[in-house]
């Protein structure tokens, strides 16, 4: 038993490409050469500037409330050295005001550098809460739209560590950025200028330990960013690996698969911890060598400055600022060591964020829809249709697909009258499904066109489809929640026809209809009973009649059953069976079924064999051949003795 953890490479990025995410593990990671690395910031800052772009005006505001606390905090030290060189001599001299001016001052820019700080955190938390939420809306709307074929090859694990440890990331860089960046930067440079106004041979020292710094921080973000991307991948990796276990907890049980989870969790965290550990040990050695330059430095300070008080040349009062304003020019080094601490997490984040919000829609509204007609009658139509799924590992990097793609309709033509209900039956990769997907758009056919009503479903709006057209599967997916509120998707979620949400009658009707009623109101509390996760507290059978009923309520004019009733007991299968005569009546039907006795109620079979139509006819006459359908038919009968 295989899990998504031991294919790594199909994830988001086995999508256009291994390289562009830096997903597929610590080898890959170091290997992103420049141009991909430069690829992939471009991208992250161009989702940045878009987050931004609506608050403008209050990235702005938050700009100028720190300019203003760091010049009042500039003032601090220049007022102590105003007390010591002016106000104290002054007062000996019995003139206390210069003294008590200068106190004064000092007492009035930490006033108003407390208040200017309280206004810019709460002006910038709300900016930095704002953009996440954006965030959070972007992605789960955008994983919404995008392609069956998208998510087959990327697991929910790794679209649940975007929302979660990746936004996070984000978070952590938001509480931090303005602040540490903007902030660190107006301090030293303010920092800087004061130096070289107050002592230019002191400053001039200061600034020769500008080389090591330059080094060394040049060095950090090489390595952290390396190490960064690490810790994204391994946390996305144990998040795949933990929804998988639970998922399928179940087959874990009854495989016995727990010691093999546990191996598998134990060497997925344990890289996750050395990854965090060789980035946490990135940010020690900078910090350690900020640190260590700057205190050299100030007791190079020290030293220089000493002499130059003793000789005269130097005022006590300027030496002290000058003391202050270096420890003060330190202190947002270390502020800088702590962003890009930050900063390099939150940009491999953003990278594999922008990665998925720029993975294109499979299949895109058109840019010119074509209303279908009113009322939709249901002629479907397969016009010389090719379809091949697309091979993760045979993507090119633009995301074209490739000669290597696995082709399953060579080449299909079918027409399906309006009302007519019509079977696929033949063996398991036929290309049964494959038809039904493409008929309800959830992929597009590789050439060729499939359309409703003479209308290339391409130029069809994704409501006005899906206001025509229901696809019931096998596994009737119910959401937590009532059994009313499931059964009223039928109607809310079929394209928005602006007719409201139905009445209970109406829903009391579809259920009715399907002979789904009856054991819905013998649940405890009838209608409004919760169905739990997936529909955990309803059988197969009673789901399957919910999602019949749903289709009752939205009324489509075509019809497609994806191995509706293959999972089925054999009273739940007649109960299903007999739900579908309502379902159909009137209406175009594709039916994709093993199982023959659900394939007896149609108008017509098709036999398929390796993308083609093998045979063709009612049910009646097919068995009185000595066809594929025949035979299978005979085999299902022989399975029921």
């Amino acid at each position: 038993m295989t899990t998504a953890v031991d294919h790594v490479e199909e994830d988001e990025e086995g999508w256009r490409g291994i390289a562009d995410s830096g997903d597929g593990g610590d080898e890959e990671a170091d290997a992103v050469d420049r141009s991909t690395g430069l690829r992939l910031q471009a991208r992250a800052r161009r989702l940045v500037a878009e987050l931004l772009r609506p608050h403008r005006r209050a990235v702005v505001l938050a700009a100028v409330l720190l300019v203003a606390e760091n010049a009042v905090m500039l003032a601090g030290p220049l007022m102590v050295a105003l007390a010591i060189d002016t106000g104290v001599p002054a007062a000996l001299d019995g003139r206390p005001g210069p003294l008590a001016a200068a106190i004064g001052g000092y007492a009035v820019t930490a006033v108003a550098g407390a208040g200017l700080r309280s206004a810019f955190l709460l002006l910038s938390g709300r900016i930095g809460q704002d953009l996440l939420l954006d965030v959070r809306k972007r992605l789960f709307a955008h994983g919404q739209r995008l392609s069956l074929d998208f998510h087959e090859s990327f697991t929910s694990g790794r679209l649940i560590s975007r929302l979660t440890s990746d936004v996070d990331a984000l978070s952590d860089l938001l509480e931090k950025g303005l602040d540490g960046l903007f902030g660190a930067l107006l301090s030293l440079v303010g920092i800087t200028v004061l130096l070289v106004w107050i002592d230019p041979l002191l400053a001039a020292v200061v600034l020769a330990g500008f080389v090591p710094l330059l080094l060394v921080t040049r060095w950090f973000q090489r390595r952290s960013r390396a190490s960064y991307r690490r810790t994204r991948s391994t946390v996305a990796r144990v998040i795949v690996h933990f929804v998988e276990s639970v998922n399928g907890v179940r087959a874990v049980q009854a495989f016995r698969r727990e010691p093999r989870n546990d191996e598998i969790m134990n060497g997925l965290t344990s890289a996750h911890r050395d990854a965090n550990t060789a980035a946490f040990l990135t940010v020690a050695w900078y910090v350690a060598a900020v640190r260590l330059v700057g205190n050299a430095t100030l007791a190079l300070v020290l030293l220089l400055g000493g002499l130059r008080v003793v000789d005269g040349t130097l005022a006590l009062g300027a030496l002290t600022a000058f003391v202050l304003y270096l420890r003060r020019f330190y202190d947002p080094l270390d502020d800088l060591a702590q962003f890009f601490n930050a900063y390099q997490s939150a940009a491999a984040a953003l990278e594999k964020i922008a990665s998925v919000l720029d993975t294109p829609v499979g299949v895109p509204e058109p840019a010119r829809p074509v209303p279908l007609p009113h009322p939709v009658r249901g002629e479907l139509e397969f016009d010389r249709v090719r379809f091949a799924y697309p091979r993760a590992s045979a993507r090119s990097g633009s995301g074209a697909r490739t000669a290597a793609d696995r082709t399953v309709l060579p080449e299909f033509s079918l027409r399906v009258p309006a009302g007519q209900t019509v079977a696929l039956v033949g063996a398991t990769g036929a290309g049964k499904s494959t038809l039904a997907k493409l008929a309800a758009r959830f992929y597009d056919p590789t050439e060729g066109a499939v359309r409703l009503d003479g209308v290339d479903l391409r130029h069809v709006t994704d409501a006005d489809l899906r206001s025509a057209l229901v696809m019931v599967t096998q596994e009737a997916f119910l959401f937590s929640g009532s059994v009313a509120e499931n059964i009223e998707m039928g109607n809310t979620a079929m394209g928005g026809r602006g007719d409201g949400s139905p009445s209970r009658a109406e829903i009391v009707a579809a259920a009715d209809a399907v002979g789904a009623r009856e054991f819905i109101e013998a649940l405890p509390e009838g209608f409004d009973t919760d169905v739990r996760k997936r529909g955990g507290r309803l059988s197969a059978g009673q789901r399957q009649l919910i999602a019949l009923a749903r289709v009752v309520l939205a009324d489509p004019a075509v019809v497609l059953l994806d191995e509706a009733t293959s999972s089925l007991d054999i009273p739940s299968e007649r109960a299903v069976q007999a739900a579908l005569e309502t379902v159909l009546a009137g209406r175009t039907a594709l039916i994709i079924a093993h199982r023959l006795s659900t394939v007896l109620i149609a108008d017509r079979v098709l036999v398929v064999s390796e993308g083609r139509i093998v045979e063709d006819g009612p049910p009646a006459a097919l068995l009185e051949q000595d066809g594929d359908f025949a035979r299978l038919h005979e085999s299902w009968r022989a399975s029921l003795a």
